[in-house]
């Protein structure tokens, strides 16, 4: 067996999983996936978003940052407002999500799988678009998942002639079973099989970007996409039930409220039931708070938040658009990947196959308000690529989607994973729970008894009949310690699959 892949589509999995047959390690077979899932999963991914690939092989474990960043490095002003738009998960559940060309940061996926390659592959780019640039000019059939997410995102993609276009050819909406073809996109990933990310930052690709988005009201520019870089950056480390988890540090938000959550939970010793989960997430939503936004650029918050001072938590206290990948190859080395355009800006610029992402309008990212971040600075995010070692050896690499549920998603296949003996994909398919803005929801299967206890303290519990892509999209990979043996679980909630190489 070379490995195993999880991924939010079929399609995207057996495109790492034909990599890794052929002899590419877990990095190659995580790009080759990626390139991939922007085929087929392109409201939520591309060359438009940003995003962030943990890779642990022998003693290295290295995150590389390639997510959006703040535009406004060319002083262009903005010429419209964010556009509201109300998406519905379901009939109980709204978000509004901002869009428009005011909503465009600088993208940085082709940046981030560049550098990977470099650093850790064995592959060229053009070894690794063939499936990418296939499903997209040829075409797939739209899933069940894929049309679903296309339905809920249809307010955003009707504003704007290009994107209408292109998921409404002829006028009609694409449903399940139709054949969702992306010429442009195929010609911008054979672009970057043969040039690398160049075009995108400072050639016709970046200047059609900039030009596109200014023209249009937004502020991004072309020194913003010119001195855009992928950075690698140490991971956080936190002890949870005998193994080590690494996440992903700041600037991004999301890793080190996992590993604070991880952290309570550690500190209770007792099983994490649910009265456990919705104490530890309660606790991470009152740690993020503007203080928390802005130490997030600087030094010395991750040693402030999980100093074991402040974990100290009981379980009494409780009254206080985007994808993922994982990758493990035979010989232990895993890539774990999350890319997001957010819901997308709607922004589709002609001729590039670049659906622009709408991260400076995602109010889960902008604590401080909407364009309050530096230009150059990256958007802090949710996403968070993760993996858990034990003994010096991979034992689960995991991330999720799911906006402000990733960290209560991945923080409880974590929990069922290490704590609770689950393989990967039981502990992926496990029900979930989540808790903000003082509400508990809960999926069916959640132990009823504890929400009952939840409710008999005065919190709200909102029971959901059935499981939604609203609680995230994990995508896990794991390796037993005692057989060597892989497997994955990929997240029914999002239309994961698992392929075995």
């Amino acid at each position: 067996m070379n490995g195993v892949v999880a991924a939010g589509h079929p399609l995207t999995a057996e495109a790492g999983a034909d990599v890794l047959r052929e002899g590419g390690n877990a990095v190659d077979a995580a790009v080759a996936a990626v390139l991939a899932s922007f085929a087929v999963e392109s409201p939520l991914t591309g060359f438009g978003a940003g995003g962030f690939m943990m890779v642990s092989r022998e003693e290295e474990t290295v995150l590389i940052d390639f997510f959006v960043a703040a535009p406004g490095k060319d002083g262009i002003e903005r010429g419209v407002e964010l556009a509201p738009v109300p998406v519905h998960f379901d009939a109980e559940t709204v978000q509004t999500f901002y869009v428009g060309p005011a909503s465009c940061g600088v993208p940085g996926t082709a940046a981030g799988l560049e550098l990977a390659l470099r650093r850790f592959g064995t592959a060229p780019p053009a070894d690794l678009v063939g499936a990418g640039v296939r499903l997209a000019r040829e075409g797939a059939p739209i899933n069940a998942e894929q049309a679903y997410i296309l339905k809920i995102l249809w307010p955003i993609h009707e504003r704007l002639a290009e994107t209408c276009d292109l998921y409404a050819p002829g006028g009609r909406r694409l449903g399940e079973g139709d054949v969702f073809r992306f010429p442009e996109l195929a010609e911008a990933l054979e672009r970057f099989g043969t040039e690398g990310s160049e075009p995108f930052y400072r050639g016709e690709v970046a200047a059609a970007l900039s030009g596109y988005v200014a023209d249009h009201g937004g502020s991004l520019g072309t020194a913003d996409l010119a001195e855009y870089e992928a950075i690698e950056r140490r991971p956080i480390r936190a002890p949870f039930r005998g193994t080590e988890v690494l996440t992903n540090p700041p600037p991004s938000s999301g890793g080190i409220l996992i590993a604070y959550s991880l952290g309570l939970l550690e500190r209770l010793g007792a099983a994490s039931g649910p009265e456990q989960l919705v104490a530890a997430m309660d606790a991470a939503n009152r740690a993020r708070g503007d203080e928390f936004a802005e130490a997030l650029y600087g030094e010395g918050l991750e040693e402030a938040l999980l100093d074991p001072a402040r974990l100290d938590l009981k379980a009494g206290d409780l009254l206080g658009s985007t994808t993922h990948i994982s990758v493990l190859d035979g010989d232990g080395t895993c890539a774990s990947v999350t890319c997001s355009n957010g819901s997308g800006s709607g922004v589709l610029v002609p001729g590039t196959g670049v659906i622009l992402n709408n991260m400076l309008g995602e109010e889960d990212l902008n604590p401080l308000g909407f364009h309050a971040i530096a230009p150059g600075r990256r958007v802090p995010s949710m996403m968070a690529p993760t993996v858990v070692r034990r003994g010096g050896e991979i034992e689960l690499g995991l991330g999720s989607a799911g906006s402000n549920r990733i960290r209560s998603a991945i923080v409880q296949t974590v929990v069922r994973a290490v704590e609770q003996g689950m393989g990967a994909d039981e502990a992926v398919r496990a029900p979930r729970l989540h808790f903000e803005a003082g509400i508990v929801q809960a999926e069916p299967g959640v132990d009823e008894a504890a929400l009952a206890r939840i409710e008999e303290r005065g919190i709200p519990v909102l029971r959901r009949p059935q499981i939604n892509l609203f609680f995230g999209g994990v995508q896990a990979v794991a390796r037993d310690p005692s057989s060597g043996e892989v497997s994955g679980g990929g997240d029914p909630r999002r239309g994961g699959a698992v392929a075995v190489a």
